[in-house]
């Protein structure tokens, strides 16, 4: 559900909180979307049959799918941990200098404009509620909304992958032995229009550019694999 503020009867939609899973489910999408129909269309335009094609598809979903799942938890659980490095750090300076802490916080809001006495009493105000949450959101720039969730990113990735190789794959296996790349091609390119159209929707960002970047890299990723069949004219 989109975050709304909302002052005075005066409401804002906003969509950063979806940052966190839909980058991960995106870039799953995709790369299942074009690594499994590049892998597929190499394959075909290598003359291999069916068989090969679809075990070559359905290895690299199981393979793609996995690697993504360590990859983003791996690298999300990197973060975290810079992350809780830093907050304890943090933690451990406003109990022993919480007046410099204090003064640190203050010329952060002077910094943004915020006039000094302002900026002191507003500093003063949070520091007596929770210090710590007041220097991770403003010194250390880290929140809720883009706090690091390793287990979350993994499962979205790995989900999205599947899903997204699954396209692909289903083209290949109903499509005529001499139509399975192009079959494949446009079932892909479609898929991944469709992927930009509704990750754009989500994020509240602008679909055409969304969709042409999408497809334009997709259609480049899978052209190049299928000169590689075709150069080589055997299983790659």
């Amino acid at each position: 559900m989109t975050e709304v503020a909302s002052y005075s009867g005066h409401e804002e939609h906003h969509n950063v909180h979806r940052v966190g899973w839909l980058r991960a489910a995106v870039l799953g999408a995709n790369d299942g979307i074009v690594s499994t129909a590049s892998l597929v269309v190499g394959f075909a335009s290598a003359s291999a049959g069916r068989a090969d094609i679809m075990l070559a598809g359905f290895a690299g979903l199981a393979a793609g799918a996995m690697s993504m799942a360590a990859g983003e938890y791996v690298s999300v659980s990197s973060q975290s941990d810079t992350e809780k490095a830093d907050l304890a750090k943090e933690a451990k300076a406003l109990r022993e200098m919480p007046e410099e802490e204090l003064e640190e916080l203050t010329n952060i809001y002077v910094a943004r404009g915020v006039r000094r006495d302002t900026a002191r009493e507003v500093a003063e105000q949070l520091m007596e509620k929770d210090p710590l949450k007041a220097h991770a959101r403003d010194e250390l720039g880290l929140s809720e909304i883009v706090e690091a969730r390793p287990v979350q990113a993994a499962v979205s990735s790995a989900a999205s992958f599947s899903v997204g190789a699954a396209l692909p794959l289903v083209a290949a296996a109903f499509a005529p032995l001499a139509y399975v790349a192009p079959s494949v091609v446009a079932a892909s390119l479609a898929s991944l229009a469709l992927l930009g159209a509704v990750s754009a929707r989500a994020g509240g960002a602008k679909k055409t550019r969304s969709v042409i970047r999408v497809v334009v890299w997709g259609a480049a990723a899978m052209a190049l694999t299928a000169g590689v069949g075709r150069l080589f004219g055997g299983v790659v």
